[in-house]
């Protein structure tokens, strides 16, 4: 039997979502985006897994096969679905990090300071393709430090054991509705709101093990 993927709820209700992420998108971007393009991942996920049952493996080779770009469009899908799990998770706060003491002191050990990380991130973030994403991750197999990843497309520039702590959505479907092409307000915005109390939940049960 296939696997089952799950449409993740965000921790707030789609209405209260209109409220809490005006300041950074459009009313109707909260909508589109997480009911119909996040949605869409878990959704081509699930379809996928399908297919992959009955796919034939005798037939995989290193040119074209249905297997092969069932794996490739899972890997991209995957990374859609838990990107937009974050992005969620983290947004529909006040931008404080002093609600999230561990993870504001880890940024500031690797960083410097606060300022030194947020304008890092915003350019790393400003880099990436028109579809991209700007991420905070902990590089858990390597370094073990903090690092801002730049990520095209879902997956292209991803770090291995990198586990994704803040993820900046920069698909210009996630802000144009609202800011047009003025990305670096985009960015800025989605800072300013951020919810530093879950990312710091998220520090402490991913990098601290409590």
């Amino acid at each position: 039997m296939a696997y089952e993927w799950k449409f993740s709820p965000r921790p707030y209700t789609d209405e209260d979502a209109k409220k809490l992420l005006v300041n950074v998108v459009s009313v109707e971007t909260t909508d589109w985006h997480y009911n119909t393009h996040h949605k869409g991942y878990v959704t081509a996920l699930n379809n996928i897994e399908k297919a992959l049952e009955g796919a034939d493996r005798a037939a995989a080779n290193g040119n074209y096969s249905v297997v092969g770009e069932l794996k490739r469009r899972f890997t991209w899908n995957h990374a859609g679905a838990l990107l937009h799990d974050i992005y969620w998770e983290v947004l529909g706060g006040d931008g404080d990090p002093n609600k999230g003491p561990e993870v504001k002191a880890a940024i500031e050990k690797e960083f410097g300071s606060f300022d030194v990380w947020k304008a890092d991130f915003k350019a790393g973030t400003i880099s990436a393709k028109l579809s991209g994403w700007g991420l905070l991750v902990f590089d858990r197999l390597y370094s073990g430090r903090l690092l801002n990843v730049t990520v095209d497309e879902h997956q292209y520039g991803a770090i291995w054991g990198g586990v994704p702590l803040v993820s900046c959505d920069v698909f210009e479907h996630a802000y144009y509705h609202k800011d047009g092409p003025a990305r670096a307000k985009y960015i800025d915005n989605f800072i300013a709101n951020l919810h530093w109390g879950r990312i710091n939940d998220r520090y402490k049960k991913y990098v601290l093990g409590k």
